[in-house]
């Protein structure tokens, strides 16, 4: 990736899924499509709106507040329980699709997430055009829409995937940062809260351009540490790395026998079983391995390891026995054995598997 400079600044895109629950369950049960939604606890108890439809919306129903206010305010509202396993699911898929175009990705809920494409030249090397990309792809594969939006830094791409809601893209560039800043309410700047909006506003701050007026002794004094970034992003700085996912350092499976094992066809057995669970694990946490290590265990409890890495990602189970029988035949044999264990690393999300393949230009 390229090193951003003045004359080439960063291009970050954040993604925010269209009122995600409801929408995924405006999806699965067309019979809830155009009414008035709110995925939630008990309207008769003291449940909590979790995500609200853009048709309830209009009534002032928003998360976080009580099923009881929401039921007050739009008397037709349905109310559905969430199913978050569903969530989950449909959040993992889209999240591959982000891999399949950075590994640069920061996700900061199920349904939203910062990613850093500076330097990347698919799509023309446009974050615009790799951002609708994103809402394309996804819309393709899920059935939902998402906006997105584009800038230089994260918090005006967050702020921008706000501007063209539901199902746009917004583009801050940075000519145009300044003005928008200036005009922007202080509600509005991602980082600030009600109870410090409060407080800057008894400091006659209501937007942008007045915090940009406030030095950074006086937010320092007044809000410590805070008061720095709050003078920073008023003049449309926000130096914060887009922060990947951290992913598992390797995957395995292992198994202790209850007697120990000197055959080599049933020592192959449990090598291929401990192998089939890793990779499962390896395909359900949505990741790929180059590298695949033997590890035997002997009677008197020493134990020994053997390990091959590819150049390319093993793409089955059964693609990883050839070298499994190969380091099998490299583990000396003079002792029973009583445990054998696979483990895959050197990993990387699955989804880049595309990006070797070239496929996105």
């Amino acid at each position: 990736m390229k090193t951003p400079t003045a004359s080439s600044p960063r291009k970050i895109i954040h993604i925010d899924m269209d009122a995600f629950y409801t929408s995924v369950e405006q999806r699965d049960f067309p019979e809830l499509r155009g009414k008035p939604l709110v995925v939630g606890g008990d309207p008769n108890g003291r449940g909590v709106v979790a995500a609200a439809s853009y048709e309830v919306r209009q009534f002032g129903v928003r998360s976080a507040m009580s099923c009881y206010e929401a039921r007050k305010r739009c008397p037709e509202v349905i109310f559905v329980r969430p199913r978050f396993e569903v969530y989950r699911a449909v959040s993992s898929d889209i999240r591959n699709i982000m891999y399949s175009l950075t590994p640069h990705v920061e996700p900061l809920s199920l349904d939203e997430a910062y990613l850093e494409v500076t330097g990347l030249t698919v799509h023309k090397g446009s974050a615009t055009l790799m951002a609708n990309w994103l809402r394309a792809q996804i819309l393709q594969h899920t059935g939902l829409t998402a906006s997105a939006g584009v800038s230089f830094n994260k918090m005006l791409a967050k702020i921008a995937s706000d501007i063209n809601k539901p199902n746009g893209t917004a583009i801050i560039t940075p000519e145009d940062a300044d003005a928008f800043i200036s005009t922007l309410p202080i509600e509005r700047f991602h980082g600030i809260g009600k109870a410090t909006a409060r407080r800057l506003h008894a400091m006659g701050v209501t937007n942008g351009a007045d915090l940009r007026r406030m030095s950074a002794e006086v937010l320092i004094n007044e809000f410590g540490k805070r008061g720095q970034f709050y003078h920073d992003i008023a003049h449309g700085r926000d130096e914060r790395a887009v922060k990947s996912e951290r992913l598992h350092k390797s995957v395995g499976s292992e198994t202790t026998f209850r007697e120990n094992l000197n055959d080599d066809t049933a020592l192959r057995v449990q090598i291929y079983e401990q192998n089939a669970d890793a990779f499962a694990q390896l395909h359900k946490k949505n990741l790929i391995a180059h590298t695949i290590t033997l590890k035997v265990k002997y009677a008197d409890f020493t134990q020994i390891t053997r390990t091959h890495t590819l150049t390319t990602a093993f793409s089955s189970a059964e693609s990883a026995h050839y070298w499994l029988d190969k380091l099998f035949l490299d583990i000396p044999r003079q002792l029973p054995i009583r445990l054998v264990g696979v483990t895959f690393s050197s990993l990387a999300p699955a989804a880049q598997l595309l990006l070797q393949l070239n496929l996105f230009e």
